[in-house]
This record gives C-alpha cells, structure tokens and sequence, in this order.
C-alpha cells in the first residue's frame, strides 16, 4: 500500500495521510467534527473509532482542548500518528492503538466531557458481499465493536451531562435511539443529511446527552451537493 499526503479540504494547512487504494477518511467524518460543539467548560475529548485522525485534527482547528483517539487497526493508527506530526499537534491529540472495548484501561470512567464516535455501520454476518479488503471491511463492519457496545461504552466515559455525537445510517436509527436510552443517552439533536435534493437522507447526525432531559431538535436537512465548504456549517442557538 502506498502512502500518500492530501490536503484536508477547506481547512487551512491541515493534511492528512492516507492509503491510496485501502483506506481514505470520508465526508462522513467531516460533517460529524464539523456538527459537533465544544463549549468553554468542556476541556476533555475522546474520539472512538478515530481511523487516521481526521476528527481529532478538525477539532484541533476548532478548539484548543486536550483530544484523545482510539483506534484498533494499527495500519491505520500509524497514518493518524503521521498526520498528527505532519501538522504539530503532538501537544493537542494523542492516539492510542487499542481496542475500544479496552479504553477503560487508560481512562477511569466517567473522564470525559464529549465523545464522538463514526462507528462500523453495517452488521458483519459473513464474508458475503462484505468488502474483502481487511482494512475497508473492519472499518465498515461491526466485526471487532457492534452499535451496543459503542453505545455503552460512551455512556461509562461520560460524566453526567457530558456529550456524545454520532453519525450513522438512517436505516439504523429506531435501534440507535432504543439502544442509547437503555444507558442514560438522551437524544438532542438529529440531523439528516442528503446526497441530492429529492433522494432519501444518506446519513444521520445526532448528539446525546448522559443523564439529559427528554426533548430532541430535529434540524433541517443537509444537502451535500449544495456545499461549498464545512467550516462552520452547523447552526446552533
């Protein structure tokens, strides 16, 4: 596989490396760093699932906190550690390579303000129409962490009132909501984000709050076509 040093959007001296033909970040990612909100008393961060870093490396633009990222394939832990040099954040992001399920092991529960998560979106039955190539087919598949887990594990890293942003598929969002109400996330904000004006939504945004009230925003549509830049892209009150 070969490396190779893109430019990352819109955002000012920021790139990322990436695999050519394996592993590229997607827009995805972008939208989810770019709806999440770090107010002034949220000083600890955690990125679940962080592939090469391009979440923590947009909120490295966006905020001056600590970030810390999780990833389980090493081949693409090392792509986030370069990028994280390239761009001399090595005082704002840290990466650890682990298993998610293992972040208890250098965290105590309850540690963190916000956590983001673009998790696998497909149930993983077999290899059956399921993407052959290794680092694509983890990434995209709930082989090694499944919704649940995610889910759970946000809820014990969070203090209460802490925040959790994901992004997903919206065939899967009545079992998303299901699932984060069985561990204290309440749901805040949803988001639905469309390919092509007329088409059905593509992707969901949502935020979660531990322990939070019930009341939930549903905010307007996104039509990605129509973009022209992500900075800054989410209205908030």
């Amino acid at each position: 596989m070969k490396k190779e040093l893109n430019w990352l959007f819109d955002y000012p001296n920021l790139k990322l490396y990436q695999y050519d033909k394996a592993f590229k970040f997607s827009l995805d990612s972008i939208l989810l760093a770019e709806f999440a909100e770090i107010r002034k008393n949220e000083n600890k961060i955690l990125d679940l699932c962080t592939g090469n870093g391009v979440i923590p490396t947009i909120l490295s633009w966006k905020t001056n906190k600590k970030i810390v990222g999780i990833e389980l394939q090493k081949d693409i832990y090392d792509l986030a550690v370069l990028s994280l040099k390239e761009n001399n954040l090595e005082d704002k992001i840290t990466y650890i390579c682990d298993d998610i399920k293992n972040v208890g092991n250098y965290f105590k529960e309850e540690s963190f303000d916000v956590i983001l998560c673009n998790p696998p979106y497909f149930p993983y039955h077999s290899d059956k129409h399921v993407n052959q190539n290794d680092l694509k087919k983890i990434a995209r598949h709930e082989i090694f962490i499944d919704l649940k887990s995610i889910l759970e594990i946000a809820s014990k890293m969070l203090h209460t009132k802490g925040r959790f942003y994901l992004v997903h598929i919206p065939e899967r969002l009545d079992e998303i909501l299901f699932l984060a109400h069985q561990y204290n996330l309440t749901a805040k904000e949803i988001q639905l984000i469309y390919s092509k004006e007329g088409e059905d939504a593509v992707m969901v945004l949502i935020s979660f709050m531990k322990d939070g009230k019930f009341g939930v925003k549903v905010r307007e549509g996104i039509n990605i076509s129509k973009l022209t830049t992500y900075q800054n892209l989410f209205r908030k009150d």
